[in-house]
């Protein structure tokens, strides 16, 4: 298959999966994988690297009337009816995020060699799909019924407990991939208070700086390797690689941003249960890949 088709495959792959709550990684290792890619590749390991980037700049976009409140209100929170904001430097939105963010980077880069062993491993992403598909389910149907009080309404209700909690469940997607880092924080924040609407914005306002951050991570890797470690990744040799990279990143951005806006008005209106039955589905195939492979 021609290069310029793969790389379109898989910046669709990639803009379709990276907010939906069904694991982005394992999506792109799998459709890797029924593509004959080299998994192994230096070059294609980039490649998955950039174009998780450009699914990265869907959010700030979309969500940069809200970044812009947010930075101009900092650190007091948004004044109501002439009154001074309610919040503080610890209790504001941004810092919350920030904090969710270290709870998740600390324990993940102490992980880092088990992170790094799982990413190669087809079946473990599959059990993960389909344990992260059951757990999803039952919590949308417990804490996502409308009968369900929930304290948590907006992100700006969000507490400095809800910020720590949601912060550590992500990291189970970084352990083990085909988790989903957002049906981990979507279903870490249901649980512990937060309505669907609050926790998907959380979980969008968190993946910046994770997700940014880990991107950031494998570059200097890829650009540093210390003599004996595992290569992450191989920068474009010619100018038809940079031309494939560059396809895939801008097709990541386009879908990853019509996904954002689309997502952010289905789970209003019907929840997550379709994406659990899909999570559980996709697991299952992804055992039977595994077995002939």
């Amino acid at each position: 298959m021609h290069d310029y088709l793969v790389s379109l495959l898989l910046g669709i792959v990639e803009g379709l999966t990276e907010f939906l709550p069904v694991s982005s990684t394992a999506h792109l290792r799998i459709t890797e994988s029924f593509l004959g890619i080299d998994l192994a590749s230096g070059y294609w390991k980039m490649y998955s690297i950039v174009i998780q980037l450009g699914a990265i700049l869907a959010v700030p976009l979309y969500f940069r009337k809200r970044i812009a409140g947010f930075l101009r209100t900092f650190p007091h929170g948004a004044a109501k009816n002439g009154a001074a904001g309610d919040k503080t430097v610890l209790t504001h939105p941004l810092t919350l995020v920030m904090i969710a963010f270290l709870c998740t980077a600390i324990p993940s880069l102490l992980l880092t060699k088990v992170i790094g062993h799982n990413l190669e491993k087809l079946s473990v992403m599959a059990w993960s799909l389909i344990i992260g598909g059951v757990l999803m389910w039952l919590v949308d149907a417990y804490y996502g019924a409308p009968v369900t009080p929930h304290p948590t309404q907006s992100v700006e209700q969000v507490t400095l407990g809800q910020a720590v909690w949601v912060g550590f469940c992500q990291v189970l997607s970084a352990v083990f991939p085909g988790t989903s880092r957002s049906m981990a924080t979507i279903a870490g924040g249901q649980i512990a208070g937060m309505s669907r609407a609050a926790a998907l914005e959380f979980s969008f306002f968190l993946a910046m700086p994770t997700m940014a951050a880990a991107v950031v991570y494998d570059l200097y890797k890829s650009f540093h390797v210390r003599p004996g470690a595992a290569e992450i990744g191989v920068a474009p040799a010619n100018a038809h690689e940079w031309t494939v990279l560059a396809l895939g990143f801008v097709v990541s951005f386009v879908v990853a941003l019509a996904v954002v806006h689309w997502f952010m008005r289905w789970v209003r209106r019907r929840g997550f249960w379709p994406f659990a039955i899909y999570r559980i589905l996709a697991g299952v195939f992804v055992l039977w890949w595994a077995a002939r492979l």
